[in-house]
């Protein structure tokens, strides 16, 4: 009995350690699948997405009114197709830490020949950048810090793949700047608490010392005179409070600050210039005249007073809103009908380039100029009317109003200002201008980071952290990469965790 009793006692500990065994076994497979499934659904994430882009891409190309030879250009070496970006995987930072900042460095200065834009070395470059305002609305620093963390933006932008920051500026902010006025940052000191003893200044150059950590490079833009979230909608780059000269003395006086610092490697002269027929000399013109609201010669002026300074910088000259469809009788843009004038979006209207180029004279090979575009969610332009295709923006917008100036390599192209809401009527509109951006390898900046853009959204969700993947994804295929790599504007240091330097890349 006693013997039965053990046998019985052996054979259940038996079982229970077999059971034990398998529940643990169970419990471990459970977890590998848990974490198969996690992997999987990042990647499938971003596969669905990068499959979406496709199919839109395929609607573009299977337009009939779309074709190769559209622009009657052919794809430039070095060009990426779409399928060569959607291969690069995004990593994250997990620790986003301040970054080590290197001394500023003079080697990577940027220069033209024709329609590129070449380092010093003479290889050609593809600025693929964002913008990010706030230094020209008042809250003298970047919108969105009253919810995110400085250095994880930073680092994000770099990590994602765009290779220079379009940064808005007022002249006004600059000129408190010059007299050692410093108005007040607006962040949140719980999540920036590294920034609390600087003022609005020191930030902005903290500022520069993160970017040139993660091998982005900064565009200077004077966005509008005065400090205004609404600034951009003065037409012109004086007002009753700044005068030209106090425009002029804002330019000069950050090119002389940063002279020996290629981190900030442009500035956009002035945001959008504009005007209407009966604003008359109120509204922006471009003639050879000396007059007050002629931006081709104030254009000129600008671009003497940061060369003056920094010979090595380049300088984008956007266009107007009007141009006389008749030089003979309007060249001195005198009549205030609509009906003698060719329009097109503010800062768009490149035409007076064929009969007034922009001269810098021995300074010639550091101008860019730089068009804005956008879609009907914006405005509903006449050339959005009916079915247009990819060819009818061409005729009827982009050729005469700024294209030109690449096909007959006048000078490099910069889109400024492109983008919005992933939805149409918009997304046919994108569709096609990022179709002219890549078959043309044109520079551009997209619009925008920030989420509070009322009128285009932005890159980020609400909260400044959470990016649109759809956007992004969406964006990605023009952002200058290797196909495996994003491809980054220093010659040293990499493009974020996600990218090479320049002498990686070419060497």
């Amino acid at each position: 009995m006693q013997k039965n009793i053990k046998i019985i006692i052996v054979i259940q500990l038996v079982i229970i350690s077999f059971l034990g065994g398998l529940l643990v076994g169970m419990k471990i497979q459970k977890t590998k699948n848990k974490e198969a499934n996690i992997s999987q659904g990042d990647d499938v994430s971003e596969g669905n997405n990068s499959g979406d882009n496709q199919n839109l891409k395929t609607t573009a190309s299977n337009d009939d009114s779309v074709n190769d030879n559209a622009t009657g250009n052919t794809s430039e070496a070095n060009q990426p197709s779409d399928s060569d970006a959607e291969r690069i995987t995004v990593e994250r930072d997990v620790d986003y830490g301040a970054m080590d900042v290197p001394e500023p460095t003079t080697d990577d200065w940027l220069h033209t020949d024709g329609s590129k834009i070449l380092d010093a070395n003479g290889n050609e470059v593809w600025l693929t950048g964002i913008n990010w305002f706030g230094y020209n609305t008042g809250t003298n620093t970047f919108d969105g810090l009253w919810a995110s963390d400085l250095n994880q933006s930073i680092q994000e932008i770099a990590n994602h793949g765009f290779n220079v920051i379009r940064v808005p500026f007022s002249a006004e902010l600059i000129l408190q700047w010059s007299r050692g006025e410093y108005p007040e940052a607006n962040f949140n000191h719980a999540t920036n608490d590294y920034l609390v003893d600087m003022d609005s200044l020191q930030i902005f150059e903290y500022v520069i010392g993160q970017c040139r950590a993660n091998g982005l490079k900064l565009i200077i833009d004077i966005h509008c005179a005065e400090t205004n979230a609404s600034g951009h909608m003065v037409n012109l780059w004086y007002s009753d409070k700044i005068s030209t000269e106090d425009y002029l003395f804002a330019l000069s006086w950050m090119s002389e600050r940063y002279k020996n610092d290629d981190t900030i490697i442009a500035y956009d002269l002035k945001n959008e210039p504009h005007g209407k027929p009966y604003e008359a000399d109120g509204a922006a013109k471009w003639d050879d005249s000396k007059d007050a609201n002629n931006w081709k010669y104030a254009a000129e002026q600008a671009a003497a007073a940061v060369l003056s300074k920094n010979p090595n910088v380049l300088v984008l000259v956007e266009g107007i809103e009007i141009y006389p469809m008749d030089l003979k009788s309007n060249g001195d843009f005198s009549s205030t009908d609509d009906k003698d004038y060719y329009f097109n979006w503010w800062g768009g209207n490149l035409r007076g380039v064929k009969d007034n180029p922009i001269d810098l004279g021995e300074y010639q090979d550091k101008l860019i100029y730089s068009p804005h575009d956008y879609g009907p969610t914006v405005y509903e332009q006449p050339w959005f009317e009916g079915d247009y295709t990819f060819d009818s923006l061409m005729e009827d917008c982009w050729h005469d109003n700024w294209f030109y100036i690449k096909e007959e390599n006048i000078a490099p192209l910069l889109i400024g200002e492109w983008g919005g809401f992933m939805r149409d009527p918009n997304l046919k509109w994108m569709t096609y201008m990022r179709q002219l951006i890549s078959e043309n390898k044109l520079n551009h900046t997209f619009w925008c980071f920030n989420a509070n853009s009322g009128d285009t959204g932005g890159m980020v969700l609400d909260d400044f952290t959470t990016w649109d993947e759809e956007k992004y994804n969406f964006v990605k295929s023009v952002l200058w990469n290797n196909g495996e790599k994003f491809i980054g504007l220093d010659h040293k240091i990499p493009l974020g965790i996600n990218g090479i330097s320049l002498d990686e890349y070419y060497n």
